[in-house]
């Protein structure tokens, strides 16, 4: 039995609507709110540098020095409100990517413990 996207869409319209606006509102955060996070540096920057072992993270060389999204930003986009704002969406896209992935991996995962004669299995959630 394939999955029935269409029928679960009617059946479980609400919670669909619910996730529809969680994407939304994380796409908007991490577009139009990143820009505007606070560059000063957090707890553990913040601790190193009292402390006086930020120096010595400094000489030697990072493990995330060749990131993709080093430092919230795209490389290659010179603005820098813009650059961050990519990066949200990115991170925001790669997350949700991850997600739908190990959802169906669970789903498959589940088809696939010996409850295949079962009808239930993999069927969508109704609304009571």
């Amino acid at each position: 039995m394939a999955f029935d996207i269409k029928g679960n869409l009617k059946k479980n319209k609400t919670l669909w609507i619910f996730v529809g606006l969680g994407l939304l509102v994380a796409v908007l955060l991490g577009v139009f709110l990143s820009p505007f996070a606070s560059s000063s540096p957090d707890g553990l920057d913040k601790t190193a540098q009292d402390k006086g072992f930020a120096k010595k993270a400094e000489e030697t060389k990072p493990a995330w020095d060749h990131a993709p999204l080093k430092d919230y930003s795209v490389s290659s986009v010179k603005n820098e409100k813009a650059s961050t704002g990519l990066s949200g969406l990115i991170g925001v896209l790669i997350t949700l990517a991850v997600a739908v992935l190990l959802g169906l991996a669970m789903y498959g995962v589940g088809r696939l413990r010996g409850k295949k004669d079962d009808p239930d299995v993999g069927a969508p959630l109704s609304e009571t």
